[in-house]
């Protein structure tokens, strides 16, 4: 541990609104989802990744038998493959445990990642201007064999199989390459399908895969197509959310760090915030999780 990085302090809860014993826990999935921590300058605290602060949340929230509904607050393009399925395993998980309702909330973007995590949910609301959808995956390799030709530098990496260096920026792949890493794609591609058929059981097949080309759709194309349960503002769902979980009255609590920012239904928390000017080495680290490509829910063009 470096000696002069600040000591994260634990989670505290901040009421929003409402009154009553009875709690509706807002949970924020904003942003690129990683699992990745950034480390910061000294005496700041690194910034967290988004499944540790969900985890932690979520943790704290098993412990309260008055947290008697969870809402996700989606505001993101996806991110890593595993961070997204992490993500959507500890909230079914929670679900599981606790037999509390949980409704998915889309702001601006829910797409790819985003969407997969909402897909966690009891039911999904889209806000009237949501972008969701990006069904799919994509792997970022950039190659600088040709810039290298051009330069006067050779790859001479030794390997132990024709396949170890599999994805090299420094060498063209060929044929086998290709088709090694597009059966990866392939099977987390079928993963992502399999979850959107387990969550949204009245979609039909042939129009799954037509939705599930990897383009991204608006709130009402979504509804039309059955991605998506209502489109509705955040105070709906919130009211949804406690007449499912059987309350006349309950208030809206978030969990943040005693130095963060919560003032209403609509403010981000610590991690959001943070992640919301990502510096270009966590892009970076994202995009390519460190020396090797990474599997990605992502829909690009929402990358700062």
């Amino acid at each position: 541990m470096n000696p002069f990085q600040k000591v994260r302090q634990p989670l505290k809860e901040k009421k929003l609104e409402g009154k009553g014993r009875e709690k509706i826990l807002l949970l924020d999935i904003s942003n690129l989802i990683t699992g990745d921590e950034e480390a910061r300058p000294l005496g700041m605290e690194s910034r967290e990744s988004t499944v540790a602060r969900v985890k932690e949340s979520l943790r704290k929230a098993e412990d309260d038998p008055h947290v008697r509904a969870l809402i996700l607050r989606i505001d993101s393009p996806g991110g890593g493959v595993t961070a997204s399925d992490i993500i959507y395993r500890e909230v079914k998980r929670f679900k599981e445990k606790r037999k509390v309702p949980v409704f998915a909330v889309m702001m601006d973007t829910a797409a790819s990642g985003g969407y997969y995590v909402s897909l966690s949910a009891d039911r999904i609301f889209a806000h009237p201007t949501t972008i969701t959808g990006s069904i799919g995956v994509v792997l970022l390799n950039l190659n600088v064999a040709n810039l290298f030709d051009k330069i006067g530098v050779r790859d001479t990496t030794v390997k132990s199989g024709e396949h170890k260096d599999i994805g090299s920026p420094f060498r063209e792949p060929t044929e086998s390459d290709r088709r090694i890493l597009q059966g990866v794609i392939n099977e987390l591609y079928a993963r992502f399908l399999d979850r959107v058929r387990e969550s949204r059981k009245g979609l039909d097949e042939k129009r799954l895969k037509e939705l599930a080309d990897g383009r991204v759709l608006t709130a009402e194309q979504a509804l039309k197509a059955g991605l998506v349960d209502r489109i509705a503002y955040l105070d709906d769902a919130i009211g949804e959310a406690k007449q499912a979980a059987g309350l006349h009255e309950a208030k809206v609590v978030v969990y943040h760090r005693p130095n963060e920012y919560a003032e209403n239904i609509y403010s981000l928390d610590g991690t959001a915030v943070a992640q919301s000017t990502l510096s270009p080495a966590s892009i970076r680290t994202l995009l390519l999780g460190g020396p090797s490509p990474r599997f990605l829910y992502l829909w690009m063009p929402s990358l700062p």
